[in-house]
């Protein structure tokens, strides 16, 4: 039961991988540049792995009729791709995409084109593929096969937590949404680059259709948010250079202010001492020669009584 259980999760992985590989090339051919397809950071796509488990677990019963296995890969397929879209646009508030443009689609989440090519690639998975990949996990020693799936496993749930928080700050968004994969919301990607995020950046070129999710409705409303928030950061520093320069000046002025007061003082101190050195001299000098005028005139009435 283990190594069953093991087996599904292993092929869960590597068409998970596989489902990210075919994304990313043909996306990549379309667009003439590398797209890193994916809703989750690592490389992998998780609804072709669980449309890959599904139709092994559920179709072996039809694993020799090939009308059988082609009919019922579009029907969970089909389902898998429409309650994905649907839970996806509840839980995100957005749409991943729409096939609204293309004949023979329901509601814009699965089209006729896409439901034949999964019933084509169903087929093929269980008859020729998935024989090939069991036959060699089969091989792999089940110790490592633990290891190398546990390991695996831990990455994949921490990827998903990150992911999730990823979205989940761009939660607000518009219900009215058309797939436009082939336009890259500048609105997005702006905001992405204005907070350096890398995880932010990969999804917007993964899904670039989310453009329309955002809470503005137009370019130019969010390049006027940013560019009040440019300037109101521009006229705080402005703000806060001219107060601090005012207080250096206020300061500097204060301390000159002050050093000329102790100058004044200290000049007047000097003068007022100056004068007091000056009146004690002159008190001197006076009494002096009043002293001398006096002894004069006692040594003159002496000589006249002689």
């Amino acid at each position: 039961m283990l190594s069953q259980i093991e087996t599904y999760l292993a092929l869960f992985y590597i068409y998970s991988f596989a489902g990210w590989v075919m994304e990313t090339v043909g996306i990549s051919i379309r667009e003439k540049k590398l797209v890193d397809r994916g809703f989750l950071i690592g490389p992998y796509c998780p609804i072709y792995g669980t449309g890959v488990v599904l139709i092994t677990i559920l179709l072996k019963k039809y694993s020799d009729d090939v009308l059988a296995t082609f009919v019922m890969s579009i029907i969970i397929c089909g389902i898998l791709e429409y309650l994905t879209s649907y839970f996806m646009e509840k839980i995100f508030k957005a749409r991943w995409w729409d096939y609204s443009d293309r004949k023979f689609n329901l509601n814009g989440r699965v089209c006729l084109q896409n439901l034949i090519l999964f019933g084509l690639l169903g087929t093929t998975i269980v008859f020729v593929i998935n024989p090939f990949f069991v036959k060699y996990i089969e091989k792999v020693p089940e110790l490592a096969l633990h290891i190398i799936l546990s390991l695996i496993t831990i990455l994949f749930i921490l990827d998903t937590i990150v992911s999730y928080k990823v979205i989940f700050d761009l939660k607000d968004m518009s219900k009215e949404f058309r797939d436009n994969t082939e336009e890259i919301s500048e609105k997005v990607q702006k905001r992405i680059r204005s907070w350096k995020i890398k995880l932010y950046r990969r999804l917007v070129k993964a899904f670039p259709a989310i453009k329309e999710y955002v809470k503005y409705n137009t370019w130019e409303e969010i390049k006027k948010k940013i560019e009040e928030s440019r300037k109101d950061f521009k006229e705080r520093i402005e703000n806060s250079k001219k107060e601090f320069n005012e207080k250096v000046e206020n300061s500097r002025k204060e301390f000159n202010k002050k050093i000329e007061n102790s100058k004044r003082e200290f000049s007047e101190k000097m003068e007022n001492s100056k004068k007091e050195f000056n009146e004690k001299i002159e008190n001197s000098k006076r009494e002096f020669s009043e002293k001398m005028k006096a002894s004069k005139k006692v040594e003159n009435k002496r000589n006249q009584n002689k």
